[in-house]
């Protein structure tokens, strides 16, 4: 005869060694703002020059992450994509995540000095959906002096299949 302690053993051992997986990995928790946020997205003065600057002194790249309340896919990318803890480590370890809301009313210092809210900072570099990304080179030398557009070495538009995201990040990289 099986008793209910034989019977649980094996679903308290997952629990057990679920709760070993290093708090880190997976644990996007749902700000005040309605935003996804990480530990360790970059908080912020909201000044991109300093934020680029400070990525680049840690060895990582900057990168906008926009977002918006509600958002399903802002909701996958995070709960799903970035669940995977090799995903996340390899964000984590290469990047400076500073995540901004589309409509946000914040005050945001461009690289020029400008300063706009989040939401017409996002109309000024053309984010017309979320989430997308920004992706920015190690150096902030002549930002100011090109095109918005042209300050970016890259971008994620949309929320690409599960298999592409990570490949996006490691091709800045790379």
């Amino acid at each position: 005869m099986v008793t209910r302690r034989q019977l649980l053993a094996p679903a308290l051992g997952a629990v057990i060694a679920a709760s070993s997986i290093p708090a880190a990995f997976g644990k996007a928790r749902l700000g005040e703002d309605g935003l996804y946020q990480f530990d360790w997205y970059v908080e912020s003065f909201l000044d991109l020059a300093d934020d680029l600057a400070a990525a680049t002194r840690d060895g990582k790249r900057f990168a906008i992450l926009w977002g918006l309340r509600n958002c399903p896919a802002c909701r996958r990318m995070h709960e799903v994509y970035m669940a995977d803890p090799k995903v996340e480590a390899y964000i984590r370890d290469h990047f400076a995540v500073l995540h901004l809301n589309i409509l946000g009313s914040r005050e945001v210092t461009d690289f020029g000095g400008s300063r706009l809210t989040e939401k017409r900072l996002a109309a000024h570099y053309g984010i017309i959906g979320t989430p997308a990304i920004q992706f920015f080179p190690r150096q902030a030398d002549d930002l100011a002096a090109r095109p918005p557009r042209d300050r970016e070495v890259a971008r994620m538009e949309a929320l690409p299949a599960q298999d592409g995201f990570l490949a996006l990040f490691q091709q800045v990289v790379g």
